[in-house]
């Protein structure tokens, strides 16, 4: 006959085989941040890279269809007055990044803006969080 131990044994044995194998420790940072990790941050905002990849692709979806959202009128050229140093050549275009993480459709723009090219390719973040009047500096 079977103990009531040796049969509680049997069984924690048999779950313990059953669990997955224990995570390495510490947790890779990969693991701890993978979609959500900050890439640039604006002010006191973080923003995520895909938050980024929405603000670039929304705006250079008005731009390619030719219309402009806001009282701003966005996306518009970026002069760069400022005298940025972008990958690309000019033009260059500026449209809002929101703190809401949600695509600009109008409204306030807030302070922060993606700055993209004609060929939608990203050339930066801009904001006029810290800067002088209509100025902007660099995320």
């Amino acid at each position: 006959m079977v103990s009531v131990k040796a049969l509680l044994l049997l069984t924690l044995g048999s779950i313990t085989l059953a669990l997955p194998p224990p995570l390495p420790f510490p947790l890779p940072l990969n693991a701890l941040i993978e979609k959500r990790q900050c890439v640039e941050s604006c002010g006191s905002t973080c923003y995520y890279q895909s938050t980024i990849n929405a603000a670039v692709s929304k705006g250079c979806s008005y731009l390619q269809s030719n219309q402009q959202v806001g009282t701003g009128n966005y996306p518009h050229v970026y002069n760069n007055y400022e005298g940025f140093d972008f990958a690309a050549n000019s033009p260059y275009y500026e449209f809002p990044i929101l703190h809401s993480f949600q695509p600009y459709t109008g409204g306030s723009p807030g302070p922060d803006r993606v700055v993209f090219t004609g060929g939608c390719a990203l050339q930066g973040l801009i904001t006029h969080t810290g800067a002088s009047g209509n100025n902007f500096l660099e995320c």
